[in-house]
Order: C-alpha cells, then sequence, then structure tokens
C-alpha cells in the first residue's frame, strides 16, 4: 500500500503528495485563478467588442457593418487568450495544443467545405462591401433591408417585414442589386392618352403635376416624350428623378395624381373596349 501511495501518477507526484493539503491548496488555488480569468476575459471581450461596434454608430462617416465584425472578432481572439492562460495556470503546455487545434482544424475544413465558403464570403462582404446594414437590396431572388452580416449569413427583413435568412456564398456569388447604393433614383411612368386627345395639352398636363410636386428633381431635366403608338392609345413616357428614399411613395403618387389631372383637363384615358355584333337573319 505505501508504495502505490508513493508512485508517481501526475506530475512527477505521487498519490500521497496529491493528497496533501498544501497541494490541494494549490490546486484550488489554480481552479479560482483560471474561474477570474475567465470572467475578467469575457467580461473585457465583451466591452471592447461593444466599443468598437459603437464606433460605427457613432461617426455617420464610418461603416457599420466592418466596425461590428471587427468587434466580434476581437472579442473571439480576448476569449481565445483567455482559454490560453487558463490552461498556461495548470502547467499545461499550450505550444503542443496549438498545434493539435491547428491539424484539427484542417480535418474539420476539409469536412465543412461548404460552412468555410460561406465564411469566406461573408469576410468579402464586409471587406469590399457591395451591401451594408439598412440597405434594401435584392439578393438571389429575395428583396429587403439588410439586417445583418455575419460571418455565415446574410439577414434580410422583407418589405412585410419577415425574416430571410441567406448563406453568405449564394450572397457573394450571386447578382447584388442595391437599391440604396445611389442617394437618387429616376422614377418611370408610361401614361396612355386618346387618338384623339391634344398631344401637346396632354404632355403640358402631365409635366405640370409632376413637377409641381417638391420630390420631383428639375436636374436631371425630366423625361416625357410619345413613346409609343398603341393599338388604342398614344404612350408617354416619363422619366423623373427623386431621392431614393421617397421613390416607392412618389411614383405611386404620382400615377394618381396625372389620371386625376387628365381627367379635369378633359384628355380621354382610352382603355380596352369590345364590341359584339349579333347578326340575326
Amino acid at each position: 500500500m505505501q508504495d502505490f501511495l508513493n508512485t508517481p501518477i501526475w506530475d512527477g507526484k505521487s498519490l500521497a503528495d496529491l493528497l496533501t493539503l498544501e497541494f490541494l491548496a494549490s490546486i484550488v488555488g489554480n481552479v479560482m485563478s483560471a474561474v477570474a480569468i475567465l470572467v475578467v476575459g469575457f467580461i473585457v471581450a465583451g466591452w471592447v467588442g461593444r466599443q468598437i461596434t459603437k464606433l460605427g454608430a457613432k461617426y455617420a462617416h464610418l461603416d457599420d457593418t466592418l466596425f461590428k465584425f471587427a468587434g466580434n472578432i476581437i472579442r473571439y481572439v480576448i476569449i481565445g487568450f483567455s482559454c490560453l492562460f487558463v490552461l498556461n495556470t495548470f502547467g499545461i503546455q499550450t505550444t503542443s495544443i496549438v498545434a493539435v487545434i491547428g491539424a484539427a482544424g484542417l480535418a474539420i475544413g476539409l469536412a465543412l467545405q461548404g460552412t468555410l465558403s460561406n465564411v469566406a464570403a461573408g469576410v468579402m462582404i464586409i471587406l469590399f462591401r457591395p451591401i451594408k446594414i439598412d440597405d434594401f437590396v435584392a439578393v438571389n431572388g429575395q428583396m429587403g433591408t439588410v439586417k445583418d452580416i455575419t460571418l455565415n449569413f446574410t439577414e434580410l427583413a422583407s418589405v412585410v417585414n419577415v425574416q430571410i435568412i441567406i448563406p453568405n456564398s449564394q450572397v457573394w456569388g450571386n447578382t447584388i442589386t442595391n437599391y440604396s447604393a445611389y442617394p437618387t433614383r429616376r422614377a418611370e411612368w408610361e401614361f396612355g392618352v386618346g387618338y384623339g386627345a391634344n398631344l401637346a395639352a396632354a404632355e403640358t398636363i402631365i409635366r405640370d403635376t409632376i413637377m409641381a410636386d417638391p420630390r420631383s428633381h428639375v436636374d436631371p431635366e425630366p423625361f416625357i416624350q410619345v413613346n409609343n403608338l398603341n393599338t388604342s392609345s398614344v404612350d408617354f413616357l416619363v422619366r423623373v428623378w427623386c431621392d431614393r428614399t421617397e421613390y416607392f411613395a412618389y411614383q405611386a403618387d404620382m400615377k394618381r395624381q396625372v389620371k386625376e389631372a387628365l381627367d379635369a383637363g378633359g384628355i380621354d384615358i382610352p382603355f380596352p373596349t369590345r364590341t359584339i355584333v349579333q347578326v340575326t337573319d
């Protein structure tokens, strides 16, 4: 029994050594130090991550998405270093662990190529910024406002406020239509009038109605011309610039206002009709 107690079993120490109060006290001290390091590490990581993220929100000219990404990366780095300090506290050599983690990471990477492609695409999206948070975009057949961009996926809120999650590889690898990229947009309408209508008067009514709206831009100059001679109407093509944020309401409002103005001006707006002739014997 005495030989068993004196046999080295861990770090050169025998069971008798491990059962001493001094050693047990050192173990308890190491555990408490490890817990303290982890708690402080998580607190510092969270605080630093939030501060970096707040920088993007504090200054309008800085990109929120980039700072949010940087905040998350730094937070994970601090947590990782905290875990290494904990291992050193228990006397564990971290160099060998890092090598094992590297080898395991390579194996996991080969097994999770699809996930890693999303991560790589997420990095490209964040670095090159084809889209940003709060942009209104159309991606991979989906349309909505960008709510979040993570390393794995991009979150959109649809027009009816439904959450849409798109893997980053399908965002970066597809055509992206960003309706928020430029400050102005060009609204376009087509208004048809009857063949018997006074075209000059119709054009004046359309122009005056649209340009009277304060949302219409004078520069660039609006385009209002006869564009098509349809089967039952003469069609005016109208293109006017407006602010991006007012585009949808502006385009809908002008349809109604022009229709009411043409009615008030006595300009006929044709619609398809069908005449049925009944032949009787």
